[in-house]
């Protein structure tokens, strides 16, 4: 074909390109969601929706906003510069219900035991410690940050007969700095969440003293569900977008549905949570269930563990579990 007739005919079909465009109805913008995201394996129904495009099906353009801190979390919901987020601590929600009612709604949350693994307590590869009771002789540890998070820590060692000041220290770390600390020496060893944990195995730099420990030694059975995390939005954003927080709550769900059922998902860990390519398969999840698919005894044991957060004194009052959930 001759140059000329060629601009020709792209030259015509610009036109009539156009002049479609003018007759097409116009595309409704999607509706967007600012979403806080913890660095947590628990976050992977997210990384889901979004690389699989379950949440543009629904029409929402999410935006991932990293949050390294469960308190600012709920600081940035209450500011209304997130609407919603992924793991925000239960016992950390639950205080700021307790204190400022109707501010949140967790929409999933994250059941975890010895089977579905998330806290867990570490120690340096180079440790002769085999069990909690071997935290002794001013053993420094590190905690995920957090009042929840360092209050369900102390509360485990207390459980186990150690003593703060005697046997241990313990002091709040931003989970990024969990590996890094422990690789330096800077401390023994620490309570610490996946896929944080995993990596730190995998590198050989720590290894696992016992895991699943709240429910072990604060709910007071190994198979219990310490639904200590979950997925929240904030009750202003399902107030004033009630069809947005539907179609939201769907493409979790479906995200969920997938992180659950499909293994290969967890690849998506790689890119979202800097999990190393050879690890990522072997991160282990919590079991995350949707608040409309509960059973009577996953809402025991989560106000078990409520009732808990009333006693460590990091919920302010005691609070009905049905108070800071919203099934969908």
């Amino acid at each position: 074909m001759q140059r000329p007739e060629f601009l020709r005919r792209a030259a015509r079909a610009l036109v009539a390109a156009a002049a479609a465009a003018v007759l097409l109805p116009a595309a409704h913008a999607a509706d967007r969601v600012k979403f806080g995201v913890f660095p947590s394996s628990a976050a992977l129904p997210f990384y889901i929706a979004q690389n699989r495009g379950y949440f543009r099906e629904a029409g929402l353009e999410v935006e991932e906003i990293p949050m390294n801190s469960h308190p600012l979390t709920v600081q940035a919901l209450v500011a209304g510069s997130i609407d919603g987020a992924a793991n925000l601590v239960t016992l950390e929600g639950a205080n700021m219900e307790a204190r400022r009612p109707k501010t949140l709604k967790y929409i999933s949350l994250n059941g975890q035991n010895s089977q579905h693994v998330i806290e867990q307590f570490v120690v340096k590869a180079s440790s002769p410690a085999k069990s909690l009771k071997d935290f002794k002789g001013g053993f420094k540890l590190f905690s995920a940050p957090g009042p929840a998070n360092i209050g369900a820590a102390r509360a485990v060692l207390k459980k186990v007969g150690l003593v703060e000041g005697t046997d241990f220290s313990i002091q709040e770390q931003p989970i990024n700095m969990h590996l890094s600390v422990l690789q330096a020496g800077t401390f023994d060893g620490g309570y610490t969440l996946e896929p944080s944990a995993t990596v730190m195995v995998g590198q050989k730099i720590g290894k696992r003293v016992e895991t699943g420990v709240i429910a072990t030694h604060l709910l007071g059975r190994k198979e219990a569900h310490a639904f200590a995390a979950g997925a929240v939005l904030s009750d202003k954003f399902i107030a004033e977008h009630p069809d947005v927080a539907k179609r939201f709550a769907a493409a979790w769900t479906r995200g969920v549905q997938q992180a659950m059922a499909d293994s290969s998902t967890r690849g998506y860990l790689i890119a979202g949570m800097k999990v190393p390519p050879e690890l990522a398969a072997t991160v282990p999840l919590p079991r995350i269930v949707m608040v409309k698919d509960m059973t009577a005894a996953d809402v025991s044991d989560f106000q078990k563990f409520l009732d808990i957060g009333t006693e460590l004194g990091v919920v302010k009052d005691r609070i009905d579990g049905k108070a800071v959930t919203k099934a969908f």
